[in-house]
């Protein structure tokens, strides 16, 4: 395995606030940052950003998606981070002015090319933290445009909607209203609920 400088001048530092924001630093949490950077790179903007320009969906939770959210700037509180739970270690990142969309991961023997190439007596751990602070992206990554099989604007919405559900009098932002016939109701009481009252 042959050791590359960082890609990135900011890597250092944004390792430094993934790791304060987690509590240690971890190998996905070197792949959430750079996946992040190599996503605004290709698509012109530059991370991590303090506006809503971009939007990214990490397809898992954990680790990952603190590093994506460091190195992104897009986050859960801003409106900026969505989480669609596939389980996989991939994001897709979204230029909400231009509607372009790319959709980066490891690429699949990625684990089993830094395993194969740690030296001896160095922990499978340790190899991964090294080679995904220091591979370059090509070495790491795939990267796929993508197009949203969703509206984006509805999905961003707007400032200030609220509504107020019918049924159980609960207050709904972002548009997240349902209009079933006469009835404005919250997802929950439409039918879409994640949990039941006991």
């Amino acid at each position: 395995m042959t050791a590359h400088a960082p890609p990135d001048p900011r890597l250092a530092d944004l390792l430094a606030r993934s790791s304060a924001l987690h509590g240690h630093l971890c190998p996905r949490q070197v792949l959430g940052v750079r996946l992040a950077l190599l996503a605004g790179e290709t698509l012109g903007l530059d991370f991590p950003r303090s506006d809503k320009r971009a939007l990214v969906f990490v397809e898992t939770d954990g680790c990952f998606a603190d590093g994506v959210s460091v190195g992104s700037g897009c986050w859960l509180g801003r409106r900026t981070l969505r989480l669609v739970d596939h389980g996989k270690v991939a994001a897709a990142v979204v230029d909400t002015r231009s509607g372009r969309a790319v959709r980066v991961r490891p690429q699949t023997d990625l684990r089993a090319r830094v395993r194969a190439g740690r030296p001896e007596g160095q922990t499978r751990y340790q190899a991964y933290l090294d080679a995904y602070q220091t591979w370059p992206d090509a070495d790491l990554f795939d990267v796929q445009p993508v197009d949203l099989r969703f509206d984006l604007a509805a999905l961003v919405s707007a400032a200030g909607k609220r509504a107020v559900c019918d049924r159980c009098g609960e207050e709904i932002v972002n548009e997240r209203e349902v209009v079933q016939g006469d009835e404005t109701l919250c997802r929950g009481c439409a039918g879409d609920s994640y949990f039941t009252l006991l």
